[in-house]
């Protein structure tokens, strides 16, 4: 048997697919073409990644393959999927699956050479109108420091050196009930040595002061908050169920930027169109993202989601009008971060080399914030190294080490 995986999705989904990967001899594992067999990992959050994933399976099950799937897409409609497609086999676990070889002692397969995730929880108890996470992937289950130490080091002995901790609320992590866990558990982290540490997924009202100081004081743990907001007109985040206020916003961003050793850089996401959101909301919004606050934005449609809270309101605004404001809220991300970036030339910046001609930054998290190209090969790769930013193009960087 010759065996292929396809992952779609976020970077958690990655690392349930490289679990999943674990449980096969690496003899086995295959391209698409020299396949027989297919494994996919599907997204179930919003309808286009459903879309995706649905053309996902047909495209394999018409090419030929034996298709196996698993994910999100199974976990919100495992009994519709089985009656529609019944040429595939819709599993929750891997180890319910019946004709196939197992490996007893499974270990993680790394997809990726010199970065990886740790996904230190499962689910999310938080209640926001829009999502269907919850109703997915269950309440928030964290897992043990020392569990998550054991995969860390594990990780290190594959040769990471970047460890980027997700999951669906990372600030949410307990162990014993304290949500001073996450930094108990980044001082656990820190002693394995990686050069660095980057955390993704932080609620906003989550985000303490005492986290600020132990991320502005680390040797490892990078000046990177990546924060989704979602919106900032107070209208739309009571409805959203967000539980903060603009004002709160501010008094966050204005505590982080107040960091006294480093220079904190940002990354927040947003959703146009959500059914409550009125003209002027969404022109608070432009205004509030063209402050510059941000050096990373994102942006999304919004989705209407069956299962949601959100799902009970008129999905009132026309798919062209949410379109045309994803595509203004886009178009001021980038001329942004093409504004910060130009203003990097000339300086001296931290460079994770991945591959002889190109790097990230350590403002860069990986597959969503641009890349730093070398301006000459480098003979290493898998090392941290200064560099001088000697352009920026588009949304990356041309560097020189």
């Amino acid at each position: 048997m010759k065996i292929n995986f396809i992952n779609l999705g976020c970077p958690k989904n990655l690392v349930d697919s490289e679990n999943i990967m674990g449980f096969f001899k690496k003899e086995n594992i295959s391209s698409y073409h020299k396949a027989d067999t297919v494994v996919i990992n599907t997204c179930g959050f919003i309808e286009q990644a459903k879309r995706e994933s649905i053309e996902e399976i047909l495209k394999a099950i018409n090419d030929g393959k034996k298709v196996f799937v698993t994910g999100c897409l199974v976990y919100r409609y495992k009994e519709e999927l089985q009656k529609e497609i019944p040429e595939a086999i819709f599993f929750e676990n891997i180890k319910d699956l019946e004709g196939i070889e197992l490996l007893q002692t499974p270990k993680r397969q790394i997809t990726t050479k010199h970065y990886a995730y740790l996904k230190i929880a499962e689910g999310c108890n938080r209640k926001c109108s829009f999502c269907a996470i919850p109703n997915i992937r269950g309440n928030h289950r964290s897992k043990s420091i020392e569990e998550l130490t054991q995969e860390a080091t594990y990780l290190k002995e594959k040769g990471v050196k970047e460890l980027v901790i997700v999951s669906q609320d990372t600030l949410y992590y307990q162990e014993d009930n304290s949500f001073k866990s996450i930094i108990k558990l980044l001082h656990a982290l820190e002693k394995l040595d990686f050069p660095w540490i980057r955390l993704m997924y932080l609620y906003p009202n989550s985000i303490s002061k005492d986290l600020i100081d132990y991320i502005d004081n680390s040797k490892s743990v990078l000046p990177y908050f990546d924060i989704p907001l979602q919106h900032i007109s107070d209208n739309v985040l009571k409805n959203m169920r967000r539980g903060y206020t603009k004002k709160d916003v501010f008094r966050l961003l204005e505590q982080i930027n107040a960091m006294k050793h480093k220079k904190p850089i940002l990354r927040s996401s947003f959703i146009v169109g959500y059914p409550t959101e009125e003209q002027k909301d969404f022109e608070e919004l432009l205004d509030f993202i063209s402050q510059e606050l941000f050096h990373f934005v994102g942006v999304f449609e919004y989705s209407h989601e069956e299962g949601t809270y959100a799902y009970q309101f008129e999905d009132k605004i026309p798919k062209e009008e949410k379109q045309r404001r994803y595509k203004e809220v886009f178009n001021l991300s980038q001329e942004i971060l093409e504004e910060k970036n130009s203003a990097l030339v000339g300086q001296e910046i931290d460079i994770l080399i991945e591959k002889k001609d190109r790097a990230r930054a350590f403002f860069q998290a990986p597959e969503i914030d641009g890349i730093a190209m070398l301006e000459s090969p480098s003979p290493k790769t898998g090392i941290i190294k200064k560099a001088k930013v000697i352009a920026s193009i588009g949304t990356d960087l041309l560097v020189d080490i």
